[in-house]
């Protein structure tokens, strides 16, 4: 009898390895060239949250496949095609900026293969695409947060500066100015540069005699650091105020002194960890790197692959990419690591903003925004 009872249990065991297996989920970004400061501290959210949970509640393991899209569009597309088509993802994390991650949807959504953003803000992203889903605020949210705050500190005048080859800038700057000019402020000058462009004194030059309260920056850290360091050298001090595009430690890097006072919009900020859930994050971080300082968009990246991985508990076949992708349109009140999340039918995330300022070097936390 135990010899048989023995057999039966070796047997469920056998039978139990086997019925685990790997899943793939993809992740597409910008992990070299100039864009690079997202994808890296992205990425790491993303796997310090996959190693505290690297298997579903059946004992699947999750495999994560990283493709490198370099910030370029045709590279997102190529990474996207690759992991759907030859790594049988069933799901996608990035691509980051607006324009790419809306080239990985468009060819996700075709293959029905749901895509988490951890950090596209652009209002259209989502639109019309049914597996389309992201963590972050969208522009709307946050152009309206920087008009408010504009209002308030009293600067009726306002000059934005957009980059014109940016689905992002252009959507941020739109948003700005519609909340902007409702609440009494008025737009005196839209400048429009492009991503690449190195020189801006004529831009600056232009602002001085402009002369307006406030400035605008809806761009990405390369752009907006050379734009703060070269107002510095010809004499223009006015303030400035960004979006989430400058959200990291590179630009402050970049700008040195000149971005002494600047401000921008964020996700979260780890020395005010908005739950339990947040703060034992930023506790194993700083366990794993030696850093205890965390940026907004590792915080991300963990509500990515966390939120998926919860979705797929909620599914009775976890490789099956439609339902994932509707346990993701039901997230509620998730407690993410960088607060509480909740994602509509159209995969947009309802979650609070951060006000940050930066001093002395560093990027500190001012106010929370709720919705």
């Amino acid at each position: 009898m135990k010899k048989i009872l023995s057999l039966a249990i070796a047997s469920a065991l056998t039978c139990s390895v086997v019925a685990a297996k790997e899943i793939k989920v993809g992740a597409v970004m910008p992990m070299s060239g100039p864009l690079a400061a997202y994808g890296q501290v992205t990425h790491l959210g993303l796997e310090l949250a996959h190693k505290q949970q690297p298997t579903l509640k059946n004992g699947d393991t999750i495999k994560i496949v990283l493709l490198d899209n370099k910030g370029d569009k045709v590279e997102t597309a190529n990474a996207t095609t690759r992991l759907i088509s030859s790594d049988k993802v069933v799901a996608v994390l990035g691509a980051l900026t607006s324009t790419n991650t809306a080239q990985a949807i468009a060819i996700a959504d075709k293959k029905k293969i749901p895509v988490i953003a951890s950090v596209a803000t652009n209002d259209k992203l989502t639109a019309r695409r049914t597996f389309a889903n992201r963590v972050c605020f969208t522009d709307s949210f946050q152009g309206e947060v920087v008009a408010n705050y504009a209002i308030e500190s009293g600067y009726k005048t306002a000059v934005v500066i957009i980059d014109q080859a940016q689905v992002y800038s252009l959507g941020l700057s739109k948003a700005f100015q519609k909340a902007f000019k409702a609440k009494g402020g008025k737009i005196v000058k839209k400048i429009k540069v492009t991503s690449g462009d190195k020189d801006f004194k004529a831009v600056v030059s232009q602002i001085k005699q402009i002369n307006p309260d406030f400035m605008f920056l809806p761009l990405y850290h390369p752009e907006a650091s050379m734009i703060t360091r070269q107002s510095k050298q010809l004499g223009l001090n006015k303030p400035m105020f960004s979006g989430d595009g400058v959200a990291n430690q590179t630009f402050i890097d970049l700008g040195g002194d000149s971005v002494e006072g600047y401000m921008f919009t964020d996700f979260f900020d780890y020395a005010n960890p908005p739950s339990k859930t947040s703060a034992d994050f930023v506790a194993f971080h700083e366990k794993e790197t030696g850093n205890k300082e965390m940026n907004s968009f590792t915080a991300l990246g963990a509500d990515t692959y966390n939120i998926l991985i919860d979705a797929m508990n909620r599914c009775e076949d976890p490789t099956n990419s439609i339902c994932i992708n509707e346990q993701i349109k039901k997230t509620t009140d998730f407690d993410g690591v960088s607060g509480k999340i909740s994602i509509n039918k159209e995969g947009n995330a309802t979650r609070s903003a951060v006000i940050k300022e930066i001093k002395n070097g560093k990027a500190g936390f001012k106010a929370t925004v709720n919705p």
